[in-house]
Protein backbone atom coordinates (compact mmCIF):
# COMPACT_ATOMS: atom_id res chain seq x y z
CA UNK A 1 0.00 0.00 0.00
CA UNK A 2 2.74 2.33 0.79
CA UNK A 3 4.47 2.11 -2.36
CA UNK A 4 1.16 2.12 -4.54
CA UNK A 5 0.94 5.59 -2.73
CA UNK A 6 4.34 6.64 -3.53
CA UNK A 7 3.68 5.79 -7.11
CA UNK A 8 0.97 7.49 -7.29
CA UNK A 9 2.32 10.81 -6.19
CA UNK A 10 5.29 10.30 -8.25
CA UNK A 11 2.81 9.69 -10.90
CA UNK A 12 0.60 13.02 -9.83
CA UNK A 13 4.35 15.34 -9.72
CA UNK A 14 5.17 14.12 -13.50
CA UNK A 15 1.44 15.20 -14.86
CA UNK A 16 1.56 18.78 -12.81
CA UNK A 17 5.35 19.37 -14.52
CA UNK A 18 4.64 17.83 -17.83
CA UNK A 19 0.71 20.13 -17.42
CA UNK A 20 2.90 23.09 -16.32
CA UNK A 21 6.04 22.72 -19.29
CA UNK A 22 2.74 22.35 -21.61
CA UNK A 23 1.07 25.80 -20.39
CA UNK A 24 5.09 27.56 -20.52
CA UNK A 25 5.23 26.47 -24.32
CA UNK A 26 1.75 27.21 -25.29
CA UNK A 27 1.87 30.82 -23.45
CA UNK A 28 5.33 31.39 -25.23
CA UNK A 29 4.15 30.58 -28.41
CA UNK A 30 1.20 32.61 -27.93
CA UNK A 31 3.55 35.53 -26.81
CA UNK A 32 5.70 35.09 -29.88
CA UNK A 33 3.17 35.23 -32.54
CA UNK A 34 1.79 38.37 -30.89
CA UNK A 35 4.72 40.40 -30.23
CA UNK A 36 5.71 39.85 -34.04
CA UNK A 37 2.34 41.74 -34.94
CA UNK A 38 3.84 44.15 -31.91
CA UNK A 39 6.45 44.83 -33.87
CA UNK A 40 4.77 45.70 -37.17
CA UNK A 41 2.42 47.44 -34.89
CA UNK A 42 5.54 50.17 -33.56
CA UNK A 43 6.84 50.32 -37.09
CA UNK A 44 3.32 51.76 -38.07
CA UNK A 45 2.82 53.98 -34.87
CA UNK A 46 5.82 55.28 -35.07
CA UNK A 47 5.09 57.82 -38.20
CA UNK A 48 2.48 59.11 -35.99
CA UNK A 49 3.95 59.55 -33.04
CA UNK A 50 6.30 61.56 -31.39
CA UNK A 51 9.90 61.45 -32.53
CA UNK A 52 11.24 60.22 -29.04
CA UNK A 53 8.91 57.64 -28.57
CA UNK A 54 10.46 53.94 -28.59
CA UNK A 55 8.25 51.41 -26.56
CA UNK A 56 4.78 50.29 -26.51
CA UNK A 57 2.92 51.01 -23.68
CA UNK A 58 -0.93 50.84 -24.12
CA UNK A 59 -4.18 51.61 -26.53
CA UNK A 60 -6.25 54.43 -26.61
CA UNK A 61 -9.55 54.65 -26.59
CA UNK A 62 -9.60 54.77 -30.37
CA UNK A 63 -7.33 50.89 -29.80
CA UNK A 64 -4.14 53.03 -31.38
CA UNK A 65 -0.83 51.71 -30.27
CA UNK A 66 0.49 54.35 -27.42
CA UNK A 67 4.36 54.30 -27.39
CA UNK A 68 6.41 55.98 -25.00
CA UNK A 69 9.56 57.68 -24.23
CA UNK A 70 12.32 56.19 -22.60
CA UNK A 71 11.47 58.80 -19.62
CA UNK A 72 8.25 57.25 -19.42
CA UNK A 73 8.42 54.47 -16.18
CA UNK A 74 7.23 52.01 -18.28
CA UNK A 75 9.76 52.64 -21.43
CA UNK A 76 11.87 49.27 -19.96
CA UNK A 77 8.82 46.49 -19.87
CA UNK A 78 8.91 46.09 -23.79
CA UNK A 79 12.53 45.48 -23.80
CA UNK A 80 12.42 42.91 -20.84
CA UNK A 81 9.64 40.65 -22.94
CA UNK A 82 11.69 40.73 -25.46
CA UNK A 83 14.70 39.31 -23.91
CA UNK A 84 11.90 36.87 -21.73
CA UNK A 85 11.33 35.40 -25.27
CA UNK A 86 14.68 34.87 -26.18
CA UNK A 87 15.34 33.37 -22.30
CA UNK A 88 12.80 30.85 -23.42
CA UNK A 89 13.69 30.13 -27.61
CA UNK A 90 17.02 31.00 -27.59
CA UNK A 91 16.27 32.46 -30.59
CA UNK A 92 18.75 34.62 -31.97
CA UNK A 93 16.65 37.27 -33.79
CA UNK A 94 14.56 37.74 -29.93
CA UNK A 95 18.03 38.55 -28.63
CA UNK A 96 18.77 40.94 -31.51
CA UNK A 97 15.27 42.80 -31.04
CA UNK A 98 15.95 43.13 -27.06
CA UNK A 99 19.57 44.75 -28.17
CA UNK A 100 18.14 47.05 -30.52
CA UNK A 101 14.76 48.26 -27.58
CA UNK A 102 17.44 48.26 -25.00
CA UNK A 103 19.78 50.63 -26.42
CA UNK A 104 16.83 52.74 -26.53
CA UNK A 105 16.51 52.90 -22.88
CA UNK A 106 20.14 53.03 -21.69
CA UNK A 107 20.26 56.77 -21.75
CA UNK A 108 18.03 56.97 -18.87
CA UNK A 109 21.06 55.43 -16.35
CA UNK A 110 22.24 59.15 -15.77
CA UNK A 111 18.89 60.46 -14.96
CA UNK A 112 18.02 61.59 -11.37
CA UNK A 113 14.53 63.03 -11.33
CA UNK A 114 12.57 59.95 -11.47
CA UNK A 115 12.50 56.87 -8.64
CA UNK A 116 11.30 54.85 -11.50
CA UNK A 117 14.86 53.67 -12.70
CA UNK A 118 14.37 50.13 -11.56
CA UNK A 119 11.35 49.82 -13.80
CA UNK A 120 13.32 51.52 -16.84
CA UNK A 121 16.75 50.12 -16.56
CA UNK A 122 16.63 47.01 -14.75
CA UNK A 123 13.48 45.13 -16.86
CA UNK A 124 15.80 46.08 -19.89
CA UNK A 125 19.45 46.09 -19.32
CA UNK A 126 19.49 44.11 -16.05
CA UNK A 127 17.67 41.37 -18.21
CA UNK A 128 19.97 41.61 -20.70
CA UNK A 129 23.21 41.47 -18.43
CA UNK A 130 21.56 38.18 -17.16
CA UNK A 131 21.23 36.55 -20.41
CA UNK A 132 24.33 37.83 -21.97
CA UNK A 133 26.92 38.92 -19.24
CA UNK A 134 27.68 41.90 -21.79
CA UNK A 135 29.94 44.46 -19.65
CA UNK A 136 28.68 47.55 -21.32
CA UNK A 137 25.46 46.51 -19.75
CA UNK A 138 26.93 46.18 -16.38
CA UNK A 139 28.18 49.48 -16.33
CA UNK A 140 24.54 51.31 -17.08
CA UNK A 141 23.17 49.45 -14.12
CA UNK A 142 25.84 50.64 -11.78
CA UNK A 143 25.07 54.21 -13.55
CA UNK A 144 21.84 53.93 -12.98
CA UNK A 145 21.57 52.50 -9.26
CA UNK A 146 24.12 55.93 -8.35
CA UNK A 147 21.54 58.11 -10.25
CA UNK A 148 19.20 56.54 -8.17
CA UNK A 149 20.67 56.60 -4.87
CA UNK A 150 20.78 61.14 -5.20
CA UNK A 151 17.13 60.29 -4.10
CA UNK A 152 17.67 58.98 -0.88
CA UNK A 153 17.34 61.02 2.04
CA UNK A 154 19.01 59.36 5.18
CA UNK A 155 16.64 61.20 7.35
CA UNK A 156 13.78 59.81 6.07
CA UNK A 157 14.86 56.69 5.65
CA UNK A 158 13.62 56.37 1.77
CA UNK A 159 14.41 56.90 -1.70
CA UNK A 160 11.56 59.85 -2.85
CA UNK A 161 9.44 59.20 -5.70
CA UNK A 162 7.74 61.86 -7.03
CA UNK A 163 9.37 65.75 -7.86
CA UNK A 164 7.47 69.01 -8.66
CA UNK A 165 3.99 67.83 -6.75
CA UNK A 166 2.48 70.74 -4.45
CA UNK A 167 0.47 68.51 -2.58
CA UNK A 168 3.48 66.00 -0.78
CA UNK A 169 6.88 67.05 0.26
CA UNK A 170 8.04 64.11 0.17
CA UNK A 171 6.42 61.47 -1.49
CA UNK A 172 7.20 57.60 -1.45
CA UNK A 173 5.00 55.00 -2.87
CA UNK A 174 4.57 51.55 -2.79
CA UNK A 175 5.85 50.76 -6.09
CA UNK A 176 9.15 51.89 -5.11
CA UNK A 177 9.83 48.71 -3.67
CA UNK A 178 10.50 47.32 -7.25
CA UNK A 179 13.26 49.76 -7.93
CA UNK A 180 15.36 48.57 -5.15
CA UNK A 181 16.40 45.42 -7.34
CA UNK A 182 18.34 47.32 -8.98
CA UNK A 183 20.82 48.86 -6.24
CA UNK A 184 20.78 45.08 -5.24
CA UNK A 185 22.17 44.05 -8.63
CA UNK A 186 24.37 47.35 -8.24
CA UNK A 187 26.13 46.16 -5.11
CA UNK A 188 26.90 42.71 -6.42
CA UNK A 189 27.85 44.14 -9.91
CA UNK A 190 30.65 46.99 -8.20
CA UNK A 191 31.28 45.63 -4.58
CA UNK A 192 29.79 48.55 -3.66
CA UNK A 193 27.60 48.30 -0.07
CA UNK A 194 25.98 51.72 -0.17
CA UNK A 195 23.43 50.99 -2.46
CA UNK A 196 22.52 47.49 -0.59
CA UNK A 197 22.36 50.19 2.63
CA UNK A 198 20.42 52.71 1.02
CA UNK A 199 17.70 49.63 -0.12
CA UNK A 200 17.34 47.94 2.97
CA UNK A 201 16.45 51.02 5.45
CA UNK A 202 14.22 52.15 2.13
CA UNK A 203 12.65 48.92 2.80
CA UNK A 204 12.66 48.83 6.26
CA UNK A 205 10.98 52.32 6.76
CA UNK A 206 8.26 51.36 4.02
CA UNK A 207 7.81 48.57 6.59
CA UNK A 208 7.45 50.60 9.31
CA UNK A 209 4.94 53.18 7.78
CA UNK A 210 3.26 51.68 5.17
CA UNK A 211 1.05 49.24 5.95
CA UNK A 212 -1.89 48.82 7.86
CA UNK A 213 -2.93 46.25 11.00
CA UNK A 214 -4.65 43.92 8.10
CA UNK A 215 -1.30 43.89 6.48
CA UNK A 216 -2.84 45.93 3.26
CA UNK A 217 -0.93 48.55 2.34
CA UNK A 218 -1.56 52.37 1.60
CA UNK A 219 0.18 54.22 -2.25
CA UNK A 220 1.92 57.33 -1.11
CA UNK A 221 3.25 58.40 2.75
CA UNK A 222 4.52 61.86 2.53
CA UNK A 223 7.60 62.34 4.78
CA UNK A 224 9.01 65.26 6.29
CA UNK A 225 11.96 65.67 4.42
CA UNK A 226 13.82 67.70 7.52
CA UNK A 227 12.73 65.06 10.28
CA UNK A 228 11.55 62.54 8.65
CA UNK A 229 7.98 62.51 10.65
CA UNK A 230 4.81 60.74 8.56
CA UNK A 231 2.74 63.88 7.02
CA UNK A 232 0.11 62.43 5.23
CA UNK A 233 -0.80 58.73 4.19
CA UNK A 234 -3.12 58.09 1.44
CA UNK A 235 -4.06 55.88 -1.44
CA UNK A 236 -3.53 57.81 -4.19
CA UNK A 237 -4.95 55.43 -7.62
CA UNK A 238 -7.03 53.37 -5.65
CA UNK A 239 -10.66 53.98 -4.17
CA UNK A 240 -10.18 56.20 -1.15
CA UNK A 241 -7.27 56.41 1.58
CA UNK A 242 -7.98 53.81 3.56
CA UNK A 243 -8.94 51.14 0.13
CA UNK A 244 -6.51 48.71 -0.94
CA UNK A 245 -5.29 49.14 -4.13
CA UNK A 246 -4.62 46.36 -6.09
CA UNK A 247 -2.07 46.60 -7.97
CA UNK A 248 -0.03 48.41 -5.00
CA UNK A 249 -1.09 45.00 -2.58
CA UNK A 250 1.10 43.19 -5.75
CA UNK A 251 3.90 45.37 -5.53
CA UNK A 252 4.32 45.74 -2.07
CA UNK A 253 4.05 41.75 -2.42
CA UNK A 254 6.87 41.29 -5.38
CA UNK A 255 9.00 43.52 -3.12
CA UNK A 256 9.41 42.02 -0.19
CA UNK A 257 9.99 38.86 -1.89
CA UNK A 258 12.71 39.76 -3.97
CA UNK A 259 13.66 41.46 -0.45
CA UNK A 260 14.18 38.44 1.25
CA UNK A 261 16.04 36.77 -1.87
CA UNK A 262 18.82 39.94 -1.55
CA UNK A 263 18.99 40.02 1.86
CA UNK A 264 17.21 36.66 3.54
CA UNK A 265 16.18 38.34 6.39
CA UNK A 266 12.96 36.55 7.55
CA UNK A 267 11.52 39.89 8.51
CA UNK A 268 10.83 40.50 4.92
CA UNK A 269 9.65 36.95 3.93
CA UNK A 270 6.82 37.04 7.03
CA UNK A 271 5.42 40.83 5.53
CA UNK A 272 5.92 39.29 1.78
CA UNK A 273 3.55 36.20 3.34
CA UNK A 274 1.45 38.45 5.39
CA UNK A 275 0.68 40.50 2.18
CA UNK A 276 -0.11 37.08 0.01
CA UNK A 277 -2.33 36.28 3.15
CA UNK A 278 -4.24 39.65 2.41
CA UNK A 279 -4.49 39.27 -0.63
CA UNK A 280 -5.65 35.29 -1.13
CA UNK A 281 -7.76 35.35 1.45
CA UNK A 282 -9.21 38.84 0.47
CA UNK A 283 -13.81 38.44 0.53
CA UNK A 284 -13.36 40.31 -2.72
CA UNK A 285 -10.94 38.42 -4.37
CA UNK A 286 -12.65 36.80 -7.75
CA UNK A 287 -12.92 32.87 -7.74
CA UNK A 288 -10.99 33.66 -11.03
CA UNK A 289 -8.05 34.83 -8.76
CA UNK A 290 -7.67 38.66 -10.79
CA UNK A 291 -8.64 41.25 -8.84
CA UNK A 292 -10.90 43.76 -8.64
CA UNK A 293 -8.57 47.38 -9.46
CA UNK A 294 -9.63 48.27 -5.74
CA UNK A 295 -10.24 45.47 -2.87
CA UNK A 296 -12.61 47.96 -1.69
CA UNK A 297 -13.88 49.44 -4.79
CA UNK A 298 -17.91 50.43 -4.55
CA UNK A 299 -18.60 48.82 -7.51
CA UNK A 300 -17.91 45.20 -6.64
CA UNK A 301 -18.76 43.01 -8.73
CA UNK A 302 -18.85 45.32 -11.39
CA UNK A 303 -15.90 46.83 -11.24
CA UNK A 304 -12.75 46.86 -13.21
CA UNK A 305 -10.40 44.34 -12.82
CA UNK A 306 -6.69 44.69 -12.60
CA UNK A 307 -5.00 41.98 -14.85
CA UNK A 308 -1.65 43.73 -14.56
CA UNK A 309 -2.22 43.51 -10.68
CA UNK A 310 -2.63 39.40 -10.92
CA UNK A 311 0.31 38.75 -13.47
CA UNK A 312 2.07 40.68 -10.56
CA UNK A 313 0.62 38.52 -7.79
CA UNK A 314 1.18 35.35 -9.95
CA UNK A 315 4.77 36.15 -10.92
CA UNK A 316 5.69 36.80 -7.15
CA UNK A 317 4.13 34.02 -5.57
CA UNK A 318 6.28 31.60 -7.87
CA UNK A 319 9.29 32.92 -6.58
CA UNK A 320 7.82 33.55 -2.66
CA UNK A 321 6.76 29.27 -3.47
CA UNK A 322 10.59 28.39 -3.11
CA UNK A 323 11.35 30.43 0.35
CA UNK A 324 8.20 29.52 2.09
CA UNK A 325 6.94 26.83 3.95
CA UNK A 326 3.30 27.23 2.28
CA UNK A 327 5.27 26.78 -0.87
CA UNK A 328 2.61 24.35 -2.60
CA UNK A 329 -0.44 27.02 -1.59
CA UNK A 330 1.23 29.37 -3.04
CA UNK A 331 2.02 27.75 -6.31
CA UNK A 332 -1.50 26.30 -6.68
CA UNK A 333 -2.75 30.04 -6.36
CA UNK A 334 -0.33 31.61 -9.01
CA UNK A 335 -1.06 28.68 -11.08
CA UNK A 336 -4.68 29.41 -10.63
CA UNK A 337 -4.08 33.05 -11.61
CA UNK A 338 -2.19 32.16 -14.85
CA UNK A 339 -4.84 29.54 -15.84
CA UNK A 340 -7.30 32.61 -15.55
CA UNK A 341 -5.43 34.91 -17.74
CA UNK A 342 -4.29 32.20 -20.12
CA UNK A 343 -7.66 31.69 -21.00
CA UNK A 344 -10.21 34.54 -20.26
CA UNK A 345 -7.88 37.64 -20.42
CA UNK A 346 -5.39 37.06 -23.78
CA UNK A 347 -6.16 39.14 -26.40
CA UNK A 348 -7.65 37.07 -29.83
CA UNK A 349 -4.83 36.44 -31.81
CA UNK A 350 -3.79 38.78 -34.55
CA UNK A 351 -5.57 41.08 -32.42
CA UNK A 352 -4.70 44.37 -30.11
CA UNK A 353 -1.74 45.71 -31.63
CA UNK A 354 0.30 42.75 -30.53
CA UNK A 355 -0.71 42.90 -26.41
CA UNK A 356 -0.77 39.50 -24.82
CA UNK A 357 -2.95 40.47 -21.76
CA UNK A 358 -6.26 42.41 -22.19
CA UNK A 359 -8.35 43.87 -19.13
CA UNK A 360 -5.58 46.01 -16.93
CA UNK A 361 -6.02 48.79 -15.07
CA UNK A 362 -3.76 51.68 -14.70
CA UNK A 363 -5.02 55.12 -12.86
CA UNK A 364 -8.98 54.55 -12.20
CA UNK A 365 -9.25 57.84 -10.73
CA UNK A 366 -7.75 59.59 -13.23
CA UNK A 367 -9.86 57.94 -15.53
CA UNK A 368 -6.65 56.92 -16.92
CA UNK A 369 -6.37 53.27 -18.57
CA UNK A 370 -9.13 51.46 -17.86
CA UNK A 371 -9.87 47.86 -18.96
CA UNK A 372 -7.03 47.92 -21.60
CA UNK A 373 -3.61 46.00 -22.35
CA UNK A 374 -1.02 47.46 -21.00
CA UNK A 375 2.64 46.42 -21.00
CA UNK A 376 3.94 45.82 -17.66
CA UNK A 377 1.02 43.05 -16.96
CA UNK A 378 2.44 41.27 -20.23
CA UNK A 379 5.86 41.52 -18.74
CA UNK A 380 5.38 40.10 -15.33
CA UNK A 381 2.81 37.44 -17.38
CA UNK A 382 5.91 36.18 -19.08
CA UNK A 383 8.08 36.45 -16.20
CA UNK A 384 5.56 34.18 -14.29
CA UNK A 385 5.41 31.65 -17.52
CA UNK A 386 9.05 31.53 -16.85
CA UNK A 387 8.96 31.02 -13.02
CA UNK A 388 6.53 27.92 -13.44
Amino acid sequence: MRNFVKVTLALSLVTQVVFAQKNKSKGFHFAEEQTELMLKSISEAKATSRPNAVTPRTLDKNGNLVLVPSRDWCSGFFPGELWFLYQYTKDKKWMDEARKYTAFIEPEQFTTTTHDLGFEIYCSVGNGYKLTNDPSYKQVIINAAKSLSTRFNPTVGCIKSWDNRKEWKFPVIIDNMMNLELLFAATRLSGDSSFYKIAVTHANTTLKNHFRANNSSYHVIDYDPETGKVLHKQTHQGYADESAWARGQAWGLYGYTMCYRETRNPVYLQQAEKIAAFILNNPTTPTDKVPYWDYNAPDIPNAPRDASAAAITASALYELAKYSENGKSYKKSADQIMNSLSKHYQAEPGGSKGFILLHSTGHKPANSEIDVPISYADYYYLEALLRQ
